[in-house]
Order: structure tokens, then C-alpha cells, then sequence
């Protein structure tokens, strides 16, 4: 668990918000493609992706041996993600509208600013809107980010799921814009990347620990 200043940090640079245990089981396809000389093309639902301006983004994936439908149902309860993430600092998570999630869909993460950061104390907000879903294929939201002192970060994170042979393959992609990001391009990209890293490690633990149906 990152008990450090850059686990503070990636907590708050990282939309996601998963932000505890040990980084491993995934392979960061940025790091990958960077070894073949070759960019992987981003990652869309229902043709729309990240944004292509952004100067911080990050790309990864993981293999998970459980069902389908127990990683879509695990991804798509927003309001059950505190009990299987394990995040440094505690969040608080609510849905903005009734029934399963689909297009419009909004929820609402709050977190405290934790010690040690460079940001004044208070909560930062994330409003994220549902833009895209294709029921177990792929889910597309933004949400800006709004916290004391005038920090502001717009996210884009797309999530594709592909069934394989033995389970399926969970890739993610997210964009961040702001001048809170973009003043340090590789240390926000670089929290980026542990957020989601993290994220993807949870949700295969929790949904290789359920059930498989």
C-alpha cells in the first residue's frame, strides 16, 4: 500500500481514485508498444475515445480468468467500487440517478485532500458522466475534477472488455487535461499510470475471487 508523498499524489492526478497495493499483474501497454517502436491505436466505444490533445493519457490492460458478466457487473455497480478498491485515503462514491448504468448515467466521487500534497486542504469532486455503454463491450464517461485552490482536471476514460478463451481481456485508457496536469507531464502521467495499474489489479482480485457464472 503506498503510504508515500507520490501515492498522496497519485491520488489525486489519477480520476480513477484506486490508489492502494502493490503495482503487478498488468502490463503497461505504453511500455509495451514503446519496445516494438509501434503506438497502439486508442481505445473507443462506440467510436469515441480519449482526448487526442491531451498531453497526459495512459493505456493498460490485464488478463482476468472470471466470466464476463461478473467483471461487467463489478465495473458497472459504481457504488459498491470502495469495497472491493482499496484506496490510501478514504472516498465516498453515490450514484446521481436510479437503475443499472447506461448513457447519461452520472455518479459522484469526494475525497479529502490528503497530507503531504502540494494542494490546500479541502474535498475534491468528481462529477463523471456516462457517454457511451455497449452492455459488455465497452464504457466511455468523463468527469471533471474541481478541488480547493482552483484545481481543475478534465478526464476521459474508456474501458473496453474482449471475452477470450479462459476469462477476458480488460484494457482501459484515460486522458487528463488541466494546467495542473500539463505543468508536469511526465510525474502526471506517471501517477495516471499507477492509478489505473492499480485499478485493474483490484478488479481482477475481486473478480477472480467471485463468482464465475
Amino acid at each position: 500500500m503506498f503510504g508515500t508523498r507520490t501515492g498522496a499524489r497519485a491520488a489525486l492526478l489519477a480520476l480513477p481514485l484506486a490508489i492502494a497495493g502493490v503495482l503487478g499483474g498488468t502490463v503497461p501497454a505504453q511500455a509495451a508498444a514503446s519496445a516494438h517502436d509501434t503506438k497502439p491505436a486508442s481505445l473507443t466505444c462506440q467510436g469515441k475515445g480519449i482526448d487526442p490533445a491531451a498531453q497526459v493519457h495512459y493505456r493498460t490492460e490485464t488478463f482476468i480468468k472470471a466470466s464476463l458478466r461478473t467483471i461487467w457487473n463489478l465495473q458497472t455497480d459504481v457504488e459498491a467500487w470502495p469495497s472491493w478498491q482499496n484506496p490510501v485515503i478514504p472516498i465516498t462514491m453515490k450514484r446521481l440517478d436510479p437503475g443499472p448504468l447506461r448513457k447519461h448515467s452520472q455518479f459522484q466521487w469526494t475525497i479529502p485532500v490528503p497530507p503531504g500534497t502540494p494542494f490546500p486542504p479541502g474535498d475534491v469532486v468528481i462529477t463523471s458522466t456516462v457517454r457511451q455503454l455497449q452492455s459488455g463491450k465497452c464504457i466511455r464517461w468523463t468527469g471533471p475534477l474541481d478541488g480547493p485552490g482552483g484545481m481543475h482536471i478534465d478526464g476521459i476514460h474508456v474501458w473496453n472488455f474482449v471475452k477470450v478463451p479462459g476469462g477476458v481481456i480488460v484494457r482501459t485508457e484515460e486522458s487528463h487535461t488541466g494546467p495542473q496536469v500539463d505543468k508536469d507531464v511526465p510525474t502526471s502521467t506517471e501517477m495516471l499510470g499507477q492509478g489505473l495499474e492499480i485499478w485493474l489489479k483490484d478488479l481482477k482480485t475481486a473478480a477472480e475471487a467471485g463468482p464465475c457464472r
